[in-house]
């Protein structure tokens, strides 16, 4: 705004001569309000600060990419170790980990075996992440859920 021109409310024809006397323009801020708010300043300028604003605002958000890892119920120990290494390798990239155990038929007999051996990895990767939901049974599934540990 111009040093000569005070804050107030002006008729749109003195407000638009005041901008063009500075050679700037009139800008609506608040088209919702009664009567509308409206600024005098660079149009251009203006522009570029709001995508500089908003291009800022969304360089700070982070995308949160899950990663799963499935187990049957009776899943032997070379195959869990292999699994365990995919799940160090996602939680250190920082994506977010869903493990679970799926079963098939009437191997929801060993619910309990699903629940001992997501524990068993939780305990395994608490030095990456840390435990967001613990096992829990879905229908067929039993989901957890581990987050990685923000590197200092």
């Amino acid at each position: 705004m111009g040093d000569n021109v005070e804050i107030g409310i002006y008729p749109t024809s003195k407000a638009l001569m005041i901008a063009d006397e500075q050679g700037l323009d009139l800008v609506e801020i608040s088209p919702k309000a009664v009567p509308p708010v409206c600024k005098i300043m660079d149009y251009k300028k203006f522009l570029f600060e709001q995508k500089k604003r908003e291009k800022f605002l969304k360089s700070k958000t982070s995308k949160v990419v899950v990663k799963e890892i499935r187990f049957g119920p009776n899943t032997d120990d070379h195959d869990y170790e292999f699994k365990k290494k995919h799940a160090i390798k996602f939680l250190s990239d920082g994506a977010k980990l869903k493990a679970f155990v799926f079963f098939r038929g009437r191997s929801i007999i060993y619910k309990d075996k699903g629940e001992i051996l997501l524990l068993r990895l939780a305990q395994e990767l608490e030095e990456y992440g840390t435990v967001e939901q613990l096992p829990k049974l879905e229908s067929k599934k039993m989901i957890m859920i581990i987050t990685p540990k923000k590197n200092k």
